[in-house]
């Protein structure tokens, strides 16, 4: 492995890092602890494939949240393509959320 050979771990963590400043606008709470992030892909070329979901289809940044996470995960240095999907299989739920998201929204 080669020095500027970057571990896909790593910029998987870069990625969760960033999506961590991306927030719900009617849930003070960030996308990741929300649980709406499934999963992220990173392939050996760096292109990077969200998988998310939305707390309902007809949330009022179904166009615009899904744009502000490739946006944002493009802007990481070593990622070369971000592409994100939207699925509603499985709907999202409350369950889905971190522990941390449910304390900061007192459900615990």
């Amino acid at each position: 492995m080669s020095e500027a050979t970057i571990d896909t771990n790593v910029l998987g963590d870069k990625i969760v890092r960033v999506l961590k400043t991306i927030f719900d606008p009617e849930i003070p709470v960030d996308i990741y602890e929300l649980g709406l992030i499934y999963d992220v892909f990173v392939n050996e070329d760096y292109e990077v494939k969200i998988l998310m979901t939305l707390t309902t289809p007809n949330c009022p940044v179904a166009e615009t949240l899904p744009l502000e996470v490739e946006e944002k995960v493009k802007s990481i240095n070593e990622v070369k393509t971000a592409n994100v999907e939207i699925t509603f299989d499985p709907p999202w739920t409350q369950d889905l959320m971190s522990e941390e998201a449910k304390l900061e929204l007192g459900m615990l």
